[in-house]
């Protein structure tokens, strides 16, 4: 299911395809880390009730770990969003009837009869 997750969009372009496939992977990329956090997560919390104080310097380095990919999250999403905001220009790139207005969005000109 996960799979057809975006046979849905797209026009079957080759861009398009090259581009879902890059979400796809980028998505695959945070679901990873995703799950590796809930791990470290359970971690950090069993360390602390523990009250050990092994544990508990262990659960510094597990949070800096946990910061680190909840910032490699951010760097994905952040990347998907540009690369998606890209794909969205050039696709409508060629949809667009008119010159482009200083905002970047395409002004429509109304033709006026008689």
């Amino acid at each position: 299911m996960e799979g057809d997750m975006f046979s849905e969009f797209g026009n079957g372009s080759q861009a398009d395809t090259k581009v879902l496939q890059t979400f796809q992977k980028s998505f695959v990329q945070v679901q990873d880390i995703l799950d590796q956090n809930r791990l470290l997560i359970n971690e950090i919390n069993q360390n602390h009730e523990s009250k050990m104080p092994n544990n508990l310097s262990r659960n510094v380095g597990l949070i800096r770990e946990l910061n680190n990919n909840i910032r490699r999250v951010v760097n994905l999403y952040s990347d998907l969003s540009s690369s998606f905001t890209r794909s969205v220009e050039t696709s409508s790139e060629g949809e667009s009837t008119g010159p482009l207005r200083s905002d970047g969005k395409a002004s429509q000109k109304r033709i006026r009869s008689g």
